[in-house]
């Protein structure tokens, strides 16, 4: 089992916007990933605190993911400025049953969600740095 990153950002705290980009979200990682959708074992969601008229989880059942486990939550609430804090965010965690190795994964960042990225990219130029 593997596990596969994404977020993206919803232009409103409003009930299609976030399950619009949740949706759209999905189909990007299941995509760019080659998954089928029936060997997700789980999929876990959380929301930034502003983000409280939609459950993100009603993007994937609009795809159809009516047998997935999905589960949303509440993001810790960061103080804006903090690199890491992004407004109106949606995250999600695919747990996917897979042979394939978790550096194979390409996890996605939408829309203002890209802030994630860049970080989790600074850590992964730092950690390589070191093991060299």
């Amino acid at each position: 089992m593997r596990g596969i990153r994404g977020a993206t950002t919803a232009e409103a705290n409003e009930p299609e916007a976030i399950a619009r980009v949740s949706q759209e979200l999905l189909e990007r990682l299941t995509a760019v990933n080659e998954i089928d959708p029936e060997e997700i074992a789980f999929a876990y969601f959380t929301t930034t605190p502003d983000l409280d008229a939609e459950f993100p989880a009603v993007g994937a059942r609009r795809l159809g993911w009516v047998d997935v486990p999905l589960l949303c939550g509440r993001e810790l609430a960061v103080p804006p400025g903090n690199a890491r804090s992004v407004a109106r965010c949606i995250r999600v965690v695919l747990l996917y049953n897979t042979d394939r190795r978790q550096r194979e994964f390409k996890h996605v960042y939408l829309r203002g969600a890209q802030a994630i990225k860049q970080e989790l990219d600074r850590y992964r130029s730092q950690r390589e740095g070191i093991a060299q």
